[in-house]
């Protein structure tokens, strides 16, 4: 069984190779999945398991720690790996970094359903939140649109913003911190949220026609970046109903509310992907609720155990 580590396969991989990745196991059959989410406190212990068939079996456990950034010394909030499993034999045939899977994946995911719901040439992106997951959000994007002109970075804590914005510095893009949230909302083509909010901060009313929302952070049933507004102004699209249905705030909190219903969910990634569901027009504001799952760190472990095994 291979042992494959972060930095052995981190660089044999590009944004459009992964979420070409993901569009291709989601052209597949449905995925069976079960998921297991433990913990104490704010720290979690987060277990996904999937099975595709043509593709393989994968067992994914990780450790969500958010306060290690801000030990001494610090450590990744989210620690573990991808078991991948024969599926002609179901013998173990690989274990993944878990850190490379969940970098490649959670971004690649929300590029692929923007790729699918954004209007193709934004200008203007605006990312919510300064941590790693944030920073790979700026550079995928980048990578996925070249249109993109400005990169605003907005964070609760402006210092973590002002880092970022300096280390994502470089190219044609202008990189710079947005103090005023209401109005770099206004700017954007595209919003893209990954903090660990618990209560949400980004409002519809800020939102300008043709806009497409990324929601990346909430990955709890108590957590929310977005208002009740995001939601009923915008068509709502989720990676995958199974994932996202019972399982996220997000979406959860405003159904239980009635806020929303079901039926105002138009599709997910799977539908996206066929060209069954999508946007009505290039006025309308798009929700993709990013809510993870282990098909998808199946897809990506898939493709970073081919890539390493053709040399």
């Amino acid at each position: 069984m291979r042992v494959i580590g972060f930095n052995e396969a981190d660089g044999r991989l590009t944004w459009p190779m992964v979420v070409e990745a993901l569009a291709a196991g989601h052209r597949l059959s449905s995925p069976e999945i079960g998921d297991l989410l433990i913990g104490s406190g704010d720290n979690r212990l987060l277990s996904r398991a999937a099975w595709i068939d043509g593709l393989g079996i994968a067992l994914k456990s990780v450790t969500i720690f958010p306060d290690n950034p801000r030990a001494a010394p610090p450590r990744p909030s989210v620690q573990g790996g991808v078991l991948l499993f024969d599926p002609q034999t179901g013998a173990p045939s690989a274990v993944v970094d878990g850190g490379l899977v969940t970098k490649w994946k959670t971004v690649a995911d929300s590029l692929l359903g923007a790729t699918l719901l954004a209007n193709p040439e934004p200008k203007t992106l605006l990312v919510c939140g300064a941590g790693a997951v944030a920073g790979h959000l700026v550079e995928g994007y980048r990578a996925l649109f070249p249109s993109i002109e400005t990169v605003l970075i907005w964070n609760r804590t402006a210092a973590r913003a002002e880092a970022l914005a300096a280390s994502a510095e470089g190219g044609e893009t202008t990189v710079c911190v947005a103090l005023d949230l209401p109005c770099a909302a206004a700017q954007a083509d595209i919003v893209a949220t990954a903090t660990m909010a618990t209560q949400p901060f980004l409002k519809g009313e800020w939102l300008r026609p043709g806009c497409h929302v990324d929601l990346i952070g909430a990955y709890t049933p108590q957590m929310r970046e977005a208002e009740d507004d995001v939601l009923t102004k915008s068509e709502i699209f989720v990676d995958s109903r199974r994932t996202t249905l019972g399982h996220i705030g997000e979406i959860q909190i405003p159904l239980d509310a009635g806020i929303i219903v079901e039926g105002d969910i138009r599709g997910d990634l799977q539908e996206l992907v066929a060209g069954t569901a999508g946007r009505s027009g290039e006025a309308a504001i798009t929700v993709f609720k990013n809510g993870g799952g282990a098909h998808l760190d199946l897809m990506v472990a898939d493709l970073i155990a081919r890539v390493l095994s053709e040399g």
